[in-house]
């Protein structure tokens, strides 16, 4: 090859190569906002609401998952130690991974008592709090209470005050958008829940029975009540002889409805449904659990008009 051919090539590929690191660099340098890692994708869709263009946000649980059970991989350990606020749900619903991840992300900003790390669970107000001792021989049983309030969506506003409040302390200089953002939000989950609350006026009183205590801050929002549990000890398989009791109350009541999620197992679910002659809907419980639903808004939207559906007929 001639030699100014060789130039030329070499040339070529040292512009090229100078170009893209300046594009690379342009874009790592274009946000200058903050790092968010949250624990669910609920969480993330609210931190978007509120935060806008100043967040970056990743969840480590996705919303197909059980968030109560996530292998704590060195890939999570890198979003936090990269995180400059980690959020999650508390009440133990993350413990058997999050104090891990936070020992390996070796972030001293996201540290218990730092700035850097929010419980969102001081927003509400629990429900299902055991009484007495709790132990292991119980099932997963929650000492704090059901951590599931995020599905009550008047929660929603309450942890996105939370959320506007500590990405106001870490980022001073938004703070008017992120108060003008949650304001916007509240607002349309207000006006939402006068529209979810009368679809589901018709159907209060109505038993039903759900695989996991997963509903009850939904079922309680909306006047849902329960007929009964498949799992008779939280996170441990229904024995045969729960699945018979169940199955003689659901009959006796004439219980129609069986509501599970779309992380578990449906087979005892579906067995039931055979016995009684109930339908199963399977939902899920989380933002991006379905491609349907997107954001937490839109979680709602789904669930009231499934279940809508289900109970009319």
């Amino acid at each position: 090859m001639p030699n100014h051919i060789k130039f030329s090539f070499s040339s070529c590929c040292r512009n090229l190569f100078l170009a893209l690191a300046f594009l690379f660099l342009s874009i790592s340098s274009a946000f200058a906002g903050l790092n968010v890692a949250t624990t669910t994708e609920d969480i993330a869709s609210l931190v978007k609401e509120v935060g806008g263009d100043h967040v970056s946000v990743t969840s480590i649980a996705k919303g197909y998952q059980d968030a109560h059970y996530v292998e704590a991989k060195p890939s999570y350990m890198l979003k936090i130690n990269r995180a400059d606020l980690l959020i999650y749900i508390g009440m133990e619903l993350e413990i058997g991974y999050l104090p891990l991840l936070i020992e390996g992300g070796r972030n001293p900003n996201i540290r218990l008592g730092q700035p850097g790390l929010l419980d969102l669970s001081s927003s509400i107000a629990p429900i299902e709090v055991p009484v007495g001792e709790v132990d292991r021989s119980m099932g997963d049983v929650h000492p704090y209470g059901n951590p599931h309030y995020p599905l009550d969506p008047a929660n929603g506003p309450l942890m996105a005050g939370l959320i506007a409040g500590r990405l106001s302390l870490l980022d001073p200089d938004h703070a008017p958008e992120y108060k003008t953002n949650l304001e916007n939000f509240r607002k349309r989950v207000d006006a939402k829940l006068k529209e979810w609350s009368a679809r589901m006026e018709r159907f209060k009183g109505t038993r039903i029975v759900t695989y996991h205590l997963l509903w009850s801050y939904f079922m309680k929002r909306f006047g849902l009540e329960y007929a009964g549990v498949v799992e008779n000890k939280a996170g441990i398989p229904p024995s045969p002889k729960h699945l018979l009791e169940l199955a003689d109350t659901m009959k006796r009541q004439k219980i129609k409805l069986i509501l599970t999620n779309n992380y578990t197992d449906p087979s005892f679910s579906n067995l039931l449904a055979e016995k009684t002659g109930a339908t199963v809907l399977v939902l899920p419980g989380y933002v991006d659990g379905v491609p349907e639903v997107r954001d937490y808004i839109g979680l709602f939207d789904y669930l009231i008009d499934k279940i809508e559906r289900a109970l009319s007929h």
